[in-house]
């Protein structure tokens, strides 16, 4: 009989579930780790929600840092930002496998391992998502004086995106909202930043700019189109370098 433990999907759900299905010390094709939402039922199979904690996701990031080491860390933690239903499974195995090696530090290596293989694509994928994003994201400066951006990534990208803007802009109020998640990365002028769950986005609020923004946003509207070259035109590689998907929140593509 199988045993799959059913969690939420976030970093403490997952790392709780690994957390119980790493304590039964069972092999992997015995254990299995599905989303709330996304379970496909199996036969011979035994579902067992999680209970979460902190506690638990602490101790299993602990384990990860302390016996895998700080790159298969970051592997990991960036397949759980992903928006993939099969990752759960994809880590437990990768970390159950780490067991049968002489040097766990070395577990990203065995990219023979289907598991170890699926956490390596599903971390690429976020951390070149996140990428993306540290390149396109435009703030615009509402009347309160606050810097915001709306987004819609495939992964839940966020905490990837945090220090890199704090770098940049220590000193200012801003904000960006992931519509797909519905989810803020909020930071306030000399502090850290923090994410906000489950709280709804106040249209009206965001819709008020403040004049200097209203400005600027014809100013570049007005030199993106300037500096295009009619003749030169090639909309196979705009694409290329800002697919559709992206252009959706990027002031040049965006209609009065």
């Amino acid at each position: 009989m199988r045993k799959k433990y059913i969690c939420n999907d976030n970093i403490t759900g997952i790392f709780s579930a690994i957390y119980d299905a790493w304590k039964t010390r069972l092999r992997e094709e015995q254990l299995g780790i599905a989303l709330k939402g996304m379970v496909d039922q199996e036969l011979f199979c035994e579902y067992i929600e999680v209970e979460e904690s902190q506690k638990k996701a602490i101790a299993v990031e602990n384990l990860i840092k302390r016996h895998l080491g700080s790159q298969a860390y970051w592997c990991i933690y960036h397949a759980v930002l992903s928006s993939e239903r099969d990752k759960g499974d994809a880590i437990l195995g990768a970390m159950l496998e780490s067991r049968k090696i002489p040097d766990s530090r070395r577990i990203m290596e065995h990219l023979s391992h289907p598991k170890v293989q699926r956490v390596f694509e599903l971390s690429r994928k976020v951390s070149n998502e996140a990428h993306y994003y540290q390149e396109i994201v435009r703030f615009s400066e509402l009347q309160s004086g606050i810097l915001f951006s709306e987004i819609e990534p495939r992964n839940q990208i966020l905490s990837c995106l945090g220090d890199h803007f704090a770098n940049r802009f220590p000193l200012e109020d801003w904000m960006i909202y992931d519509k797909i998640h519905r989810m803020f990365l909020v930071h306030e002028k000399g502090k850290r930043w923090i994410l906000v769950q489950d709280e709804e986005l106040d249209r009206d609020a965001i819709k008020w700019f403040s004049a200097t923004e209203a400005l600027y946003v014809k100013l570049w509207k007005c030199f993106f189109e300037s500096i295009t070259i009619k003749e030169r035109e090639s909309y196979e590689r705009q694409r290329q370098h800002l697919p559709l998907r992206y252009r959706t929140h990027v002031v040049e593509f965006q209609k009065e």
